[in-house]
């Protein structure tokens, strides 16, 4: 079938208008309070059938990964039902697995990839490097400056850059720093947020509320002073940081400027506005984590788009155009003098460190990549892409009259269809009620990502989808029909 291009004027915005919030949450009540709608049954075996018969080699490279990786599984954000599947080749728009078969990439190694995979002017830029000059030095090399004036230069809140290894490793850091130029200890962060693996970050991860569920091998003094606030609730956030104010402070405020999960539980338009005037008031630090919306959300971030100042930023994923070592910590400059390193150092400061941090190759990739967004427009043309997709999937959903949910905030799409990450965990019965219901959700959901991935659709866990400049119009109406095609089998 054919799909239109709405008349947005989307400018240069990367983000052509924020959701109708209070409309969302609305349609995420109704779909979880109605039974799943999942795949006939005769038609998921069908699905299966696909990897049985068409990913062979995928299914025994899988079983051989099993004998020494455990469960087969290196990458948190792979799918992996029924088996993982190996690729070949990621290039543009499209992948390859090593059985030849092709697929349209939504996933983008989760995001960072916003030009495409193996954009071929960046990595000419790269070989170039690697022909003079080691991929890694320890001293100083021209790209890690030309990177970090870069950033300053595009993103409002980042005074000084200092480069980490990961985006987990950039919060960790982060944090550190919060409580050393602060001297408070406490941190608030917004329930169900993705802040990285560390273990004072392992509290209330991807459902709100949940605290500890997932921290096990953590001990409990290492989430202390974590604290979480429901998404949204500025009351809560307010009462929490009135309580910490007689117990010592709060250090910082740590959220995901779009929601949790990259707007899986998308923020109210002034909730990021309300947090900068909350955090001013109680004395506290705003970091931004923009691992996903740095440069996704336009080349200022989110931050950019938001017109917020906070003071510290995290960046990861897109800051080296999707080559590895890809972390930083930006900021206000006061804040950042707190990170100065070197041997020899004698002022106050908060040690982070990394051998392989800001190594040449990284930070040439990072540079060139930068600018080829800024040239291209590459968050803007994505995001037109994103609003092309979000708009044919709303037509296919109501036209087969489902009860999915598909919204947008530019390149970052979201298709809820079992509602697993949904479910209201606010109070301890509902979180009790919702992990007993989550599991046949999670099901639903692993099969509908199984679905796409037969029908040529490489999404991140079957709910998410990120375009990139590689993302044509023919690509996305491609892409359309094949999701038509999942979702006659409903």
């Amino acid at each position: 079938m054919n799909f239109h291009n709405a008349s947005v004027d989307i400018a240069d915005s990367a983000i052509s208008q924020w959701p109708d919030t209070d409309s969302l949450y609305r349609r995420f009540d109704a779909l979880v309070k109605q039974p799943i709608r999942p795949i006939r049954r005769d038609a998921m075996a069908k699905v299966l059938d696909y990897f049985e018969t068409r990913c062979q080699g995928s299914k025994r490279l899988s079983e051989q990964a099993k004998q020494v990786i455990p469960g087969g599984v290196q990458h948190n954000l792979a799918f992996n039902y029924p088996f993982p599947l190996a690729i070949r080749d990621a290039r543009d728009a499209h992948m390859t697995d090593v059985d030849g078969n092709r697929y349209i990439d939504f996933l983008q190694a989760g995001g960072p990839t916003l030009l495409g995979s193996n954009y071929q002017p960046v990595l000419a830029q790269v070989q170039t490097l690697l022909h003079e000059c080691s991929p890694i030095t320890g001293l100083l090399h021209e790209y890690e400056v030309k990177l970090a004036e870069l950033v300053c230069q595009v993103m409002p809140g980042v005074e000084m850059l200092r480069m980490m290894g990961s985006g987990t490793e950039a919060v960790m850091g982060a944090i550190r720093l919060a409580r050393a130029y602060t001297g408070k200890k406490r941190v608030i962060k917004i329930g169900g947020g993705y802040h990285g693996w560390s273990d004072q970050m392992v509290y209330g991860m991807r459902l709100p509320n949940t605290g500890r569920m997932e921290a096990i091998g953590i001990p409990r003094g290492a989430t202390a002073t974590t604290q979480e606030s429901l998404p949204n609730d500025l009351d809560a956030v307010r009462r929490k940081l009135m309580w910490n104010r007689l117990r010592g402070g709060t250090a910082a405020i740590i959220v995901e400027p779009f929601g949790p999960e990259s707007g899986t539980r998308p923020a109210t338009r002034d909730f990021n506005a309300q947090l900068r005037k909350l955090c001013d008031e109680f004395n506290a630090l705003l970091i931004f984590d923009e691992v996903v919306t740095g440069f996704r959300a336009g080349m200022g971030g989110a931050q950019g788009y938001f017109g917020i100042k906070p003071d510290l930023t995290i960046l990861g994923k897109c800051l080296t155009g999707g080559y590895p070592m890809a972390g930083g910590i930006g900021g206000r400059r006061d804040i950042m003098m707190m990170l100065v390193g070197g041997i020899g150092t004698t002022s106050k400061r908060a040690f982070v460190g990394g051998t392989l941090t800001a190594n040449p190759l990284s930070c040439a990739a990072g540079y060139y990549a930068l600018l080829e967004m800024q040239r291209t427009q590459a968050a803007v043309k994505a995001g037109r892409a994103g609003d092309r997709l979000r708009q044919g999937l709303e037509q296919i959903i109501e036209r087969f009259g489902l009860p999915y949910v598909a919204y947008n905030m530019g390149s970052i799409v979201h298709l809820q269809t079992s509602g697993v990450m949904l479910l209201d965990t606010s109070n301890l019965l509902k979180l009790v009620r919702a992990k007993n219901e989550a599991k046949a959700r999670k099901h639903m959901m692993e099969e509908m990502g199984a679905a796409y991935t037969a029908h040529g659709v490489i999404t991140l866990a079957g709910s998410r989808i990120y375009t990139s400049l590689a993302d044509t119009d023919d690509v996305i109406d491609d892409a359309l029909n094949r999701f038509e095609d999942v979702f006659k089998l409903v």
